[in-house]
């Protein structure tokens, strides 16, 4: 068996154990119960169309389901939300029980879900094969990527395979990608290049990640930290849900009733600060240059990229929640994705989608919006905001106690590492293997360089790695 889980974080945290992860209140399970075995709603027959789903590996809470089509020089998305909204009844056990929860938590050892799995992972989820209802957004791309039409309504649909990101993107680099997804590189570099002359703040970073490897003690798994690079595909696909989540933010600004997800744009001292550090990391930067076109440009695999990539994450703080009904907020644009957006492509697993759809269907059916829905939008933005840091917190502890795993007993190594981010005695850095990032103490860090640093502690207790730098052990 593995010698370590993540039974403890669960437990600091509130959460519950692995082997409880999908245990519910008895009546929130009989309400989703009788949920799943109810009829769908009689609403337009979409079933014609070819749709596909594009998820990791082995995933059962499918949201979002797309065919994409090329309409002139323009393209024509369809795009297939879980209908969440006709389904659970408001103010009922499985609404109630979700409310509190606010949004699936992922560990690495399982996951918190958001609802019941009978739903989440069956009833309701857009798996291959199966007739669902959804919300049908139907969304016109011009050939400058902007979009001229957007609409949603609900219907039925049924997925034709169930794809995955790596299958996806080894079939686009093979020239042959999916029929119903033929135009999604297409569309998603060109509403890339429309938000990069927005100035949407948008980093590639890899990604640290917890992953199951086979542990040296026994057959059973043990985790290990390594870095998610985040392929084409990923980026496309990502496009296809802000195109989605901005038409929702005009149609909620439109109407004066909404929930956006919100993020001021940075100050000009940090736009300033973060070209000054570009140009000190020897990255080329025009003079009329924005932090969204340096960004764009970079290549992340440079050491320099990577440690401007994590100063960047200065210019992206202050994200909320913005709820309105009557006059839309002073400040509604979300500066990550470069203009007004709304969450509405994740109710399976995100409270405030099945809320943020409801108010969009309703405009686009040119109807009163329900009450329940009105009546929630005072707290779903303090909800989201509690279930969110929730939900970073254990990212974020998790992956602390894997690289504590990782490196308990090597005190005294010498690892490769880049510098991420340097003061005067002290900064962070990223290990290259194991993808470790941590404090690094010691004068003179060169920040964005190769460098070669000494594992100087690990405190199993504060989940705590530290590195010692001496000057002048840079890596040639």
């Amino acid at each position: 068996m593995s010698t370590h889980d993540f039974d403890a974080v669960r437990a600091e945290l509130g959460l519950p154990s692995a082997a409880r992860t999908d245990e519910f209140p008895d009546d929130v399970l009989a309400e989703a119960t009788t949920i799943a075995a109810a009829r769908a709603p009689d609403v337009e027959d979409a079933t014609s169309i070819p749709f596909v789903t594009i998820d990791p590996p082995g995933a059962r809470d499918l949201d979002q389901a797309v065919f994409i089509e090329r309409i002139g020089s323009g393209f024509r998305v369809h795009y297939a939300i879980a209908d969440l909204g006709s389904a659970i009844p408001a103010g009922g056990a499985v609404d109630s029980e979700a409310r509190r929860r606010g949004q699936t938590i992922y560990l690495p050892d399982g996951r918190v879900p958001l609802h019941p799995p009978v739903i989440s992972e069956g009833s309701l989820s857009l798996l291959p094969d199966q007739v669902r209802g959804a919300a049908l957004w139907t969304i016109d791309v011009d050939e400058r990527g902007e979009a001229s039409h957007v609409s949603v309504r609900r219907a039925r649909v049924r997925s034709v395979a169930q794809l995955d990101y790596e299958g996806v993107q080894q079939s686009f680099d093979a020239g042959s990608p999916h029929p119903s997804i033929e135009p999604l590189a297409d569309l998603g570099r060109l509403r890339r290049a429309l938000r990069v002359g927005l100035e949407a703040v948008e980093l590639a970073l890899p990604e640290q990640e917890v992953v199951a490897a086979d542990s040296p003690e026994g057959p059973g798994p043990d985790w290990v930290v390594r870095m998610r690079r985040r392929t084409e595909v990923d980026g496309w696909n990502a496009e296809v849900s802000l195109l989605t989540g901005m038409g929702a933010a005009r149609l909620m600004l439109g109407a004066g009733v909404g929930l956006l997800r919100t993020l001021p744009p940075a100050e000009d001292e940090a736009r300033a600060a973060f070209l000054r550090t570009a140009r000190s990391l020897g990255v080329a930067v025009a003079d009329t240059a924005t932090p969204s076109e340096v960004l764009a440009d970079l290549d992340p695999d440079l050491p320099a990229s990577i440690a401007l990539m994590r100063e960047a994450t200065g210019l992206l703080r202050g994200a909320g929640y913005v709820a309105f009904d009557g006059t839309p907020p002073e400040q509604a644009d979300h500066a990550g994705v470069g203009g007004p957006y709304a969450h509405v492509t994740a109710p399976l697993r995100r409270l405030a989608d099945r809320f943020g759809t409801e108010i969009c269907l309703a405009i686009c059916a040119e109807r009163e919006i329900p009450a329940w829905v009105r009546e929630a939008l005072p707290v779903l933005g303090d909800i989201m905001r509690s279930s969110d840091q929730a939900a970073s917190k254990a990212d974020r502890t998790c992956i602390d106690q894997a690289e504590v795993w990782e490196l308990e007993g090597r005190v005294g190594e010498v690892f490769d590492a880049i510098v991420v981010r340097a003061e005067r005695s002290q900064g962070e850095v990223m290990l290259v293997t194991p993808p470790v990032i941590a404090t690094c103490t010691g004068s003179g860090l060169p920040e964005g360089q190769h460098v070669r640093v000494r594992l100087a502690e690990v405190d199993v207790v504060r989940r705590r790695v530290v590195f010692g730098y001496e000057k002048g052990h840079v890596k040639g």
